[in-house]
C-alpha cells in the first residue's frame, strides 16, 4: 500500500500569511490564512516594509494552527513547499527563511515553489487536470493565459504588457473614491449598474494572447474627470459596470479562442481576481455552450492567496522528484516557465 505523502504549504508573497496542510496533493487537513487587509486599507495598497513585519508577527503563528487543525505533527510532514517567487521580496524572504529553518532542523525535503503554478493548482484541489488544459491566470500583478501538457510544465502563450486586471481594478476603484483592494466593491457596484459607458477593448493584434487593460484604465480616469469639469455626474455604478464589462469581454474572448486553438480538455480559471462573481458567470455562461471542454473555477476562499495551493503545487514537484537546496532564495520575478 502505498504511503499518504503529506505536504506542510508555507506562502508569505504578499499580504498574507498562510500556512497549510495537504494530503496525497488534492486533500486540505488545514488552510490558515492571517490577512493584513486592515493594516493595509489606509494606504490605499500594500506597504512592503509593513507586510514584512506582520508576516515575521504571524509566521510561526500560523504554521502552529495549520499543524494542530490537520492534527500532524513535524514527524508527519514529508516535504515542506514554500512560495519562492514572485512577490514582494522581504515579504517572500520570511516564508522562505521559516520553511528552511523546519526543513533543516527536522531534515524535511525542502520545495521552491512559483506563485502562480500554486493559484493553477489550486483547481486540483477541487478535481484532477486532465491534460492538455489552459489556465486563465487573473490577479492583481498578473494577467495570463497558461498552457499547460503535462504537470508541473508551462507555457505562458499570453501576459498582460502594462497594468494587470486587477491592478487596473484597483486604480480605478481609487478614482471612484472606494476602498482597498477594489476589486471586490468594483464587482459589487458592477452587478448593481448597468453598462452604458462606452470604453475600449484593447484586442491588440489578431494572433495575440496578450493583454493590455492600461488604456481602459486611463479612458475610465478620462471620462471622470471630464464629467466633472463639466459639472456632470456619472453613476458610479455604470461606470463600474462598464469597465467590468470591457475586461471580461477581453479575457473571455481570449480564453475561448486560444482554448479552442490549442485543443484542450479544460480550463481552469486561477488568481485572486478569480473570485469576480461577473467574470465566473461570463465564463460558466460561454463554456456551457462549448461542448469538449471542462471549465474549472476554484470556490472562493482558494482565489485569494493561500497556502493550501503551494502545498498542491508542491506535492507534484515532490513526487517528480524537485528539491530545493538551502541557498534557495527569494525570487521577486521568478519565471513559471524556467523555475
Amino acid at each position: 500500500m502505498n504511503k499518504d505523502i503529506i505536504v506542510l504549504g508555507i506562502e508569505t508573497s504578499c499580504d498574507e500569511t498562510a500556512a497549510a496542510i495537504i494530503r496525497n496533493g488534492t486533500e486540505i487537513l488545514s488552510n490558515i490564512v492571517a490577512s493584513q487587509i486592515e493594516s493595509h486599507k489606509r494606504f490605499g495598497g500594500v506597504v512592503p516594509e509593513l507586510a514584512s513585519r506582520h508576516h515575521v508577527e504571524q509566521i510561526t503563528v500560523v504554521i502552529e494552527e495549520a499543524l494542530i487543525k490537520a492534527d500532524v505533527t513535524f514527524d508527519d510532514i514529508d516535504a515542506i513547499a514554500v512560495t519562492e517567487g514572485p512577490g514582494l521580496v522581504g515579504a517572500l524572504l520570511v516564508g522562505v527563511n521559516a520553511a528552511k529553518a523546519i526543513s533543516f532542523a527536522r531534515n524535511i525535503p525542502l520545495v521552491g515553489v512559483h506563485h502562480i503554478a500554486g493559484h493553477i493548482y489550486a483547481n486540483r484541489l477541487m478535481k484532477e487536470m486532465a491534460f492538455p488544459l489552459l489556465s486563465l491566470v487573473v490577479s492583481g500583478g498578473h494577467t495570463e493565459l497558461v498552457l499547460m501538457k503535462k504537470h508541473g510544465e508551462f507555457e505562458v502563450i499570453g501576459e498582460t504588457r502594462d497594468d494587470a486586471a486587477g491592478e487596473a481594478y484597483d486604480k480605478v476603484a481609487r478614482t471612484l473614491n472606494l476602498p482597498y483592494p477594489g476589486g471586490p466593491h468594483i464587482d459589487r457596484l458592477a452587478n448593481e449598474g448597468t453598462p452604458t459607458i462606452d470604453l475600449p477593448r484593447a484586442w491588440l493584434e489578431e494572433d495575440s494572447y496578450d493583454f493590455s487593460f492600461s488604456g481602459l484604465k486611463s479612458a475610465v480616469i478620462n471620462t471622470l474627470h471630464n464629467a466633472e469639469q463639466k459639472g456632470m455626474s456619472i453613476d458610479p455604478k455604470n461606470m463600474a459596470a462598464s469597465f467590468q464589462e470591457s475586461v471580461i469581454d477581453v479575457l473571455v474572448t481570449k480564453t475561448i479562442k486560444a482554448a479552442k486553438e490549442f485543443n484542450v480538455k479544460q480550463v481552469l480559471l486561477s488568481g485572486g481576481v478569480a473570485a469576480n462573481k461577473g467574470l465566473r458567470e461570463r465564463l460558466e455562461k460561454e463554456f456551457a455552450k462549448i461542448d469538449g471542454i471542462e471549465l474549472l473555477i476554484p470556490p472562493l476562499h482558494l482565489c485569494t492567496d493561500n497556502a493550501a495551493m503551494i502545498a498542491a503545487a508542491g506535492s507534484i514537484l515532490f513526487e517528480k522528484g524537485k528539491r530545493s537546496e538551502y541557498s534557495l532564495n527569494a525570487n521577486p520575478s521568478l519565471d513559471i516557465e524556467h523555475f
